[in-house]
């Protein structure tokens, strides 16, 4: 039976491969030491109570192993409105800290990877970390430049006392793409170039008991990019928490939780309306949950103080705005059995938009907009979860919520139409963030499937539906998003295949069609506010195969469909792409 099993997993493999793709382009860096991707179905953020499995004594024979996260903003061609993800396959319990990797691919693909860690004494952990990608682009497609490429390079402190454990991180990133997306204008040979420099620190201390301050965290970010744009930005979030405080002999259990945050954050443009920015908010959170077994209810608010400072050359004067908001917080969970645990809530909060954070959704925004936060006023949700014989875990849920300056991107017209030496952002091939008041509902379901205990099969899928007050349609959205993906090891698990197929259905756009009339040329452009970019599928295939303990050999496959679809008008993705390499471990 088991033969039969694996044999009808492989043919799944083979056949999946052919149909499925991707929302988001696959990140060609292999094997990164960074946190573990958690697609845990019940992890939710509430206050039942959080078990720490790392007291001292553990610790020191059964040390957890933290690592810099790496968020570069790196798809293998950058062209994606979400972050890429990783496919690559990973060797569970038997990956070694220290690694080298190389690799080269078609498009002129480049890869390499280091990571370096030593311990100290008194259980003092350093390292480095370094991450280089590029890729020659679409030199087929396009008459003008759109080769890309990527670096990453950091260093991390980790440190094990007798309280709890405390983590430093420093990273340096650089990013070198094009706007190449200019599908309006025939400009031949021109200079597109974008460069996005950041370098961030951040620190984090966690206790290991939940007496009072839970863990602190310090978050702190410097941008600038090749149009003289730059951003800073400081977080700091303390979390207070009484946990496990019996009620009488009732058998609930009491949890109460403070979360205290304070964010700042300047933005400043130097080009076009030369738009600057200033953001100072406060977080209170309180709640308090009541748990017994697998059921629980929990109850809270969260407040938040802004303080708010815009300005550009349009406005007369600074617009200096303070406000004080209060969302909702609740949820409950009633777990009739393992296999059913019926639960539901309401949420909100308010998200500054960071140009950061613009720029990982949509890395071909021109470097000058108007910042806003987003407030999501409420958001109800009911769901259903469950874990059917440790075989099948799945999650499906709807909601429905009502937001403020709903953020998304609208594609930019000519800045000016009579320059015949136009800058790179000048050929109606940017973005700006646009913001509406508006509802929104979801339907969203989840399922992980374990037919063997070396395969892993995963799926989602989620619809989301906007009705904005001002537009009819919110732009480069997607209506339903959905991926399917599958880990399957073999040959003792010296072999690892992974595949990842994500698809998105189409978006609507706006687009401008532009023409040139006399002598010297002036140029006419008409908006097409109901324009679309078509849905896609995306399939991605990894594979590693360890020859040595120390020493394997990689291949991964994305886009393997060959469809050079747009993730954003104008914006071709690569096509078929196969890269190969090396990796050594020690």
């Amino acid at each position: 039976m088991n033969k039969r099993i694996q044999l009808l997993s492989i043919i799944f493999l083979g056949f999946s491969s052919v149909a499925f793709s991707q929302i988001k382009e696959e990140k060609l860096i292999l094997n990164k030491k960074r946190e573990p991707e958690v697609k845990k179905i019940e992890k939710k953020k509430t206050s039942v109570e959080t078990i720490k499995n790392y007291p001292p004594e553990e610790k020191s024979q059964n040390p957890v192993q933290y690592r810099i996260t790496d968020v570069p903003a790196v798809s293998d061609f950058k062209t994606s409105t979400i972050q890429g993800q990783d496919v690559t396959p990973k060797f569970e319990g038997s990956a070694q800290n220290n690694y080298i990797q190389f690799g080269m691919g078609n498009y002129g693909k480049i890869l390499g990877d280091a990571n370096f860690s030593k311990t100290l004494e008194n259980k003092i952990e350093v390292g480095v970390d370094a991450h280089f990608l590029s890729t020659q682009g679409l030199k087929k497609v396009y008459d003008w430049d759109s080769k890309q490429s990527s670096t990453t390079l950091g260093a991390f402190l980790n440190s094990y006392g007798d309280k709890g454990k405390f983590n430093l991180n420093a990273e340096y990133g650089l990013d070198s793409y094009n706007y190449y997306g200019i599908y309006a204008l025939e400009p031949g040979d021109v200079d597109l170039d974008q460069r996005v420099n950041q370098f961030k620190v951040n620190g984090y201390y966690d206790f290991y008991s939940n007496e009072i301050l839970n863990d602190v965290r310090v978050k702190s970010s410097f941008l600038k990019d090749h149009f003289d744009a730059q951003e800073n930005q400081v977080s700091i979030l303390a979390n207070l928490s009484k946990h496990a405080v019996e009620i009488g002999k009732s058998g609930f259990n009491l949890n109460a939780d403070l979360g205290v945050g304070l964010e700042a954050v300047k933005s400043e443009f130097a080009i076009l309306d030369q738009n600057s920015s200033n953001f100072v908010n406060l977080n209170l959170a309180p709640k308090v949950t009541f748990r017994k077994g697998d059921s629980y209810l929990m109850l809270g608010s969260s407040f938040a103080f802004l303080n708010s400072k815009n300005q550009n050359l349009m406005m007369a004067e600074q617009m200096n705005n303070n406000k004080t908001y209060w969302f909702p917080q609740a949820e409950f969970q009633y777990a009739a059995a393992d296999e059913f645990k019926f639960y539901g809530g309401v949420d909100g909060g308010l998200k500054l938009n960071t140009y950061a954070d613009l720029l990982q959704q949509n890395p071909f925004i021109v470097s000058d907009q108007y910042l806003r936060p987003t407030e999501t006023k409420y958001h109800f949700y009911v769901g259903l979860r469950g874990d059917i014989d440790e075989m099948f875990k799945y999650d499906v849920s709807a909601g429905y919520g009502k937001m403020n300056d709903i953020m998304f991107f609208r594609a930019n017209d000519l800045f000016d139409y009579t320059s015949v030496n136009r800058s790179a952002y000048n050929y109606a091939n940017t973005f700006s963030a646009v913001y509406d008041n508006g509802n929104v509902g979801d339907i969203k379901g989840s399922l992980q499937y374990f037919p063997l205990a070396n395969l892993i099969l995963d799926t989602e899928v989620k619809f989301t539906k906007f009705d904005l007050d001002n537009y009819s349609d919110i732009y480069n959205v997607p209506l339903v998003t959905a991926s399917i993906g599958a880990k399957y090891t073999m040959l003792d698990q010296k072999l690892m295949l992974g595949f990842k197929g994500i698809f998105a259905s189409d978006r609507t756009t706006n687009s401008f069609a532009i023409e040139g009339v006399g002598s010297p040329v002036t140029y006419l452009s008409t908006e097409d506010t109901n324009d679309k970019v078509g849905g896609y599928a995306d399939l991605n295939l990894s594979a590693e195969y360890k020859i040595h303990k120390n020493f394997s050999i990689f291949a991964l496959g994305n886009n393997l469909l060959n469809s050079k679809y747009q993730t954003y008008k104008g914006y071709k993705v690569l096509g078929a792409q196969i890269l190969g390499g090396v990796k050594i471990t020690f």
